[in-house]
């Protein structure tokens, strides 16, 4: 069946995309990545932090990038949450390359030599609040350490700092989630608590305008698992370290970012 699933991604389908992509996150995010071509040839997996909360745009941003870098008929998959995938989204999103974002679907992906993005921390990530909006958290989540040891495929590290100011984050919203029944309905556990124009206060409906925030990505070296951490490695080591490198090259971003939105 995952194998199925990586047939329906259409380059064709996706090279029309790419156009209106690149406008959005030129124009308005004014959006700069750096080391792209450090993503190595064959199956790699993409591993990073999320953030934007409704509006996010880290996956415009790599894929225009990756495109540009390599062209559209290298393959590039996103695991993303089932929500994408509810009404006319099934349809939509699998040309793009999105899938269910589950391991055997990234196993399958890195197995045929395809790249795909995972963020790990997922909407715990993506809603987190302002004043936590330069940390990498990944909920203690390492099931992509897993999928790189079990296929072998190289843990390609990308930060990026701006996306978190669209809006002012102020909560997840655990409790009003719980209290609606969120994650029976939409499988997610938060209902945060945002600010933005021109509604102001909202827990995400009605949706606010993002902020034209700068947004900054960087690609760090690839990490070769075995390699680095021998043939049985511990999947806690190599999480922190993944995480503190990410983090590492997320604090520098922040010290030269000179003011929040401008950049």
């Amino acid at each position: 069946m995952s194998e199925q699933r990586l047939k329906l991604r259409d380059g064709a389908y996706v090279a029309r995309l790419l156009p209106f992509m690149r406008l959005a996150v030129k124009l308005w995010f004014r959006s700069e990545v750096h080391g792209m071509e450090k993503v190595p040839d064959g199956g790699a997996l993409i591993v990073s932090n999320h953030s934007g909360g409704m509006v996010a745009m880290d996956v415009p941003i790599i894929a225009v990038a990756f495109h540009d870098q390599f062209g559209v008929d290298r393959p590039l998959y996103v695991l993303a949450h089932d929500m994408l995938f509810m009404g006319q989204g099934k349809d939509i999103f699998p040309r793009a390359g999105f899938l269910p974002a589950t391991r055997e679907n990234a196993e399958a992906v890195l197995r045929s030599g395809g790249v795909t993005i995972v963020f790990p921390g997922g909407d715990y990530d993506v809603f987190r609040p302002t004043t936590s909006a330069n940390r990498i958290d990944f909920n203690g989540r390492t099931g992509y350490v897993r999928t790189a040891i079990e296929t072998g495929a190289p843990i390609v590290p990308v930060v990026s700092i701006g996306g978190q100011e669209a809006y002012l984050f102020f909560n997840r919203g655990e409790q009003l989630a719980r209290l609606l029944r969120l994650e029976k309905l939409l499988r997610t556990r938060y209902m945060p608590l945002t600010f933005g124009f021109p509604f102001g206060f909202t827990f995400g409906i009605p949706p606010n305008l993002p902020l034209p925030t700068k947004i900054e990505t960087r690609v760090l070296d690839p990490i070769h698992v075995t390699k680095e951490f021998g043939d049985d490695p511990d999947v806690a080591e190599v999480d922190r370290a993944v995480r503190e490198r990410m983090q590492n090259a997320l604090d520098e971003m922040a010290r030269a970012r000179r003011f929040p939105v401008l950049g």
